[in-house]
């Protein structure tokens, strides 16, 4: 007797419970996929940052929630951008550059990108009264690395990726990160329409893998007249000695800004952390529920076939079938349950991690093909198992009493 041909005519007669455990193991399989797999790399992504930022300080509306560090500017809410100029007055030591934004979802041509209005640091000296608090800057002590004062140290458009910051960028000059330039198909030298007017490319950032490679950099001034939002940023960037942002520089900004939220990278990577935390512990409870029900479901589906084929399996015990062969019979339908289940599951929660990684965790998620493999071989084992039971069962049958039933 062939067991394949058997376990095939099987599922074409009887599709409707194995859909229904089948569809328990798809969700299943994608939803534990899908949570590690953006749990992994968001863990990355606070620790690439957490490594390349060092002390950096955010100055944010007050309603604005800790989320990604790169996604902090795009929070509801603005506050003015003369606060750029009180931080400057206050002379508060460790301060090295400050670098307002404005940040806005638009659409072009069908995409949707952020556009980011950035002050480049060109424009603290236009203004007086910045330059003259610079130049009766507090000096500091304990960060050999510290030069107070707006200049970056790399004046070029990729300041923006190193260093969040950019020395000089006209009115009418944008800067667009790898994503956006690949998706409005840009280069340096085209022109693109942004709020009405026409903006010259002149530069692509390379890729930094954060939520800044699909936005438009464009200065900040010229943003805040075209989309008449007024003088308001979103969020004020301080790059501030290490010593001193770990110290009283937190303090002393929340005590001169008490209507905003200030805080250091290290409480926007520890609530980041947390968030992870949380994914992980949740995959793990999928896999616990995934389990129960996963398992139940198969167990009560071969325990359902076994009691509805009673008679058949009577009659192939009859026919000269061992017990062996009909244990066989149900554990290979198991299998096939499993492998089907599992392998559609994990293409599902790879896609969703795909789509939804960039969006929800603002990281950039590529194949994990040991857990894909993990997934599927827990499955196929979970559903095996959960079918031993009826198929030792079935294997029991006394086929006598199996002809007696009506």
């Amino acid at each position: 007797m062939n067991l394949r041909i058997l376990v095939w005519k099987e599922i074409r007669e009887r599709p409707a419970a194995l859909v229904t455990t089948g569809a328990a193991i798809v969700l299943g399989v994608a939803a534990l996929v899908a949570m590690r797999h953006i749990t992994f790399f968001s863990e990355r992504e606070v620790g690439r940052q957490l490594s390349a930022l060092g002390a950096n300080v955010l100055v944010l509306p007050s309603e604005a929630l800790l989320q990604n560090y790169y996604a902090a500017d795009q929070a509801a809410g603005t506050i003015p951008e003369e606060y750029a100029a009180q931080i400057l007055l206050a002379n508060l030591p460790g301060v090295e550059r400050l670098s307002p934004k404005l940040s806005m979802p638009i659409t072009i041509s069908d995409c949707q990108v952020t556009l980011t209005g950035i002050l480049p640091q060109s424009e603290f000296e236009a203004k007086s009264a910045w330059q003259t608090a610079t130049m009766f800057k507090k000096q500091h002590v304990g960060c050999k690395r510290a030069a107070c004062g707006p200049k970056t140290e790399i004046a070029g458009p990729e300041a923006i990726a190193t260093q969040r910051t950019i020395d000089k960028l006209a009115d009418f000059d944008v800067i667009a990160g790898v994503d956006a330039a690949e998706a409005l198909q840009l280069e340096a030298g085209d022109s693109v329409k942004l709020l009405g007017e026409s903006f010259n490319v002149v530069a692509v950032l390379p890729s930094t893998g954060t939520i800044d490679d699909g936005r438009l950099f464009a200065h900040l001034h010229t943003v805040q007249r075209l989309a008449k939002a007024g003088e308001v940023v979103s969020a004020i960037e301080v790059m501030g000695c290490c010593e001193d942002a770990a110290g009283d520089l937190v303090p002393e900004l929340r005590k001169l800004l008490p209507d905003t939220k200030v805080v250091t990278v290290s409480q926007v990577v520890e609530t980041q952390v947390g968030v992870n935390r949380l994914l992980s512990r949740l995959s793990l409870l999928v896999v616990g529920v995934f389990m129960l029900v996963g398992g139940a479901s198969v167990a009560g589906t071969i325990t359902a076939n076994v009691r509805e084929r009673r008679r058949e399996i009577g009659t192939l015990m009859a026919l000269g079938a061992s017990p062996g062969l009909v244990a066989r019979l149900f554990l290979l339908k198991a299998l096939w349950l499993g492998l089907t289940g599992s392998i559609a599951g994990a293409l599902a929660g790879m896609l969703l991690a795909l789509v939804l990684g960039p969006r929800w965790a603002g990281v950039s998620v590529g194949p994990l093909y040991g857990l894909i493999a993990l997934a599927i071989a827990i499955t196929i084992v979970l559903t095996v198992v959960a079918a031993y039971w009826p198929a030792r069962q079935a294997a029991k049958l006394d086929p006598c009493l199996c002809f007696r039933e009506s």
